[in-house]
């Protein structure tokens, strides 16, 4: 996919699409990162998902590891976004040897807004700072998905903890957020650096929640300079 820097010495980045989105999100940060990378799309997350379909994130941990193989990525940079920030997460706890570093932009779920009027109040609250620009993408890409489908992915994910998931992650995490995200606010991100064994959190001098889409050069930066630093102290 991303051919147009030169490449690092580093695993490749692979992307898997928050809740109800394409891959086209993750593709505006990937496009933009040295070295190799890949977009991995799951049921409810850049592909339609049946009522059948594995929704809980420990199990779509396991397609990802799956396509981890089909792509031949031994070892691997883990990037999420929103939802699937606990998909990834659930791959590093399982396979600690085919992560080398996780991304979570933007993760959920705050256990505070787990009930539904929470979590729809803090959404609100969110939106406000959004562009309107990116409306008709998030239009397509919802109906693409279903709302139903969105739904029943976010039960499962309300029910997933990923403070607790992070505890048994061993490769280091970088955590990314906007600056009006309320949805992923600062007190929880600070939550999950200190639930995690080796993590730091980052807040972008603006955005909110879709900071793929409005912010991916400032993102990019950001996820650059920390594999960087990640890849030197490893040496």
């Amino acid at each position: 996919m991303n051919t147009a820097r030169p490449a690092v010495h580093r695993a490749p980045v692979v992307a898997v699409p928050g809740l109800g989105l394409s891959g086209e999100l993750s593709i505006r940060i990937l496009d933009r990162l040295a070295g190799r990378s890949a977009v991995v799309l799951l049921p409810g997350f850049g592909l339609p998902a049946g009522r059948d379909a594995p929704r809980s994130p420990r199990d779509l941990a396991q397609l990802v590891l799956a396509r981890l193989d089909d792509l031949g990525y031994g070892k691997a940079i883990l990037l999420g976004h929103s939802a699937s920030c606990q998909v990834v997460a659930h791959v590093a706890a399982q396979a600690p040897d085919r992560v080398e570093s996780l991304v979570l932009i933007g993760p959920t779920t705050d256990p505070r807004a787990r009930p539904w009027p929470r979590l729809l109040g803090r959404w609100l609250r969110t939106a406000v700072w959004e562009r309107p620009g990116q409306i008709p993408v998030l239009l397509r890409d919802y109906r693409r998905t279903g709302l139903g489908a969105m739904a029943r992915g976010m039960n499962s994910a309300r029910e997933d903890r990923i403070d607790h998931t992070l505890a048994a992650v061993v490769p280091p995490v970088l955590i990314l957020r906007g600056l009006h995200d309320r949805i992923s606010p600062s007190r929880w991100a600070e939550e999950l650096v200190t639930a995690s064994q080796h993590g730091e959190a980052k807040t972008l001098p603006a955005g909110a929640h879709m900071v793929p889409f409005t912010h991916p050069v400032a993102l990019a930066e950001r996820i650059d300079a920390f594999l960087d630093h990640t890849a030197a102290t490893r040496r």
